[in-house]
């Protein structure tokens, strides 16, 4: 029978260090500094990318959002931001890849730019970040999806268990899953960062087997904080170990 001095003598529960050296390439981010809601200046970049280059990746790819209301960037913005990072990352002597694309809003005007034709930063086999609101789902949703698909984009749904209107309908579940529509789901949902509704949605997409890819969404230390306490859940983090990710070939 285990007295109260036993108490004591417990070893403190084993911290296991975080390693995505099995992920190889995080391919959504915001550390180009000062241009959406994500790192405010180069220094916290700087720290940032070391941190992650710390847990065994290979290559970042930063997404900075474009969204004609708020973060007005542009394809030039962007790549201009993108050479800056690349310059101090090199003075740092940060062994790393880093390359970007962008998180495109869905809304009536990236309709129209995809209509025009117009530049849209991609990575890998001409693969697109795109993203919605989380309340309410846009009317539009799989309109841009199918030009999308027929501008020879490959549309990738920026962290699809944080939507609540998808969580809720599940006609609309099934039907992204019958036109196979690759699914990113962030790392941080499963930590329960965002809520514990968002940690078993995630889970849930992880168990019918549509997620391709994976990302850390990386705005701040606050989410590699975080994002260090996923090993905890070990149940999950052994499964997605063993998914065949998209990441693996970027």
């Amino acid at each position: 029978m285990m007295g109260w001095l036993d108490v004591f003598k417990r070893k403190p529960e084993e911290v296991i260090p975080l390693d995505l050296s099995w992920l190889k390439v995080d391919m959504h981010s915001h550390l180009i500094p000062g241009i959406d809601d994500g790192s405010k200046s180069m220094e916290e970049s700087i720290d940032l990318v070391k941190r992650l280059a710390g847990y065994g990746l290979e290559k970042i790819i930063i997404t900075p959002h474009i969204m004609s209301e708020y973060y007005r960037n542009t394809p030039e913005i962007i790549e201009m931001g993108l050479e800056d990072l690349r310059k101090a990352i090199k003075q740092e002597g940060i062994g790393i890849q880093i390359d970007a694309a962008a998180e495109y809003y869905m809304d009536e005007i990236f309709l129209e730019k995809v209509k025009a034709g117009e530049k849209m930063l991609t990575f890998g086999d001409n693969y697109i970040l795109v993203e919605t609101g989380f309340i309410n789902k846009p009317q539009m949703l799989l309109d841009i999806i199918f030009h999308l698909e027929m501008a020879g984009f490959k549309p990738i749904l920026a962290h699809p268990e944080r939507y609540q209107y998808l969580l809720m309908d599940k006609k609309l579940q099934e039907d992204l899953f019958d036109r196979k529509l690759l699914f990113q789901v962030n790392l941080l949902s499963f930590t329960g960062f965002y809520s514990k509704q968002v940690k078993d949605f995630g889970e849930l997409l992880v168990e019918k087997g549509v997620v391709a890819l994976l990302g850390t969404d990386c705005h701040n230390e606050r989410y590699l904080d975080m994002l260090e306490t996923l090993p905890s859940n070990r149940k999950i983090y052994d499964k997605i170990q063993h998914l065949d990710l998209i990441n693996t070939r970027l």
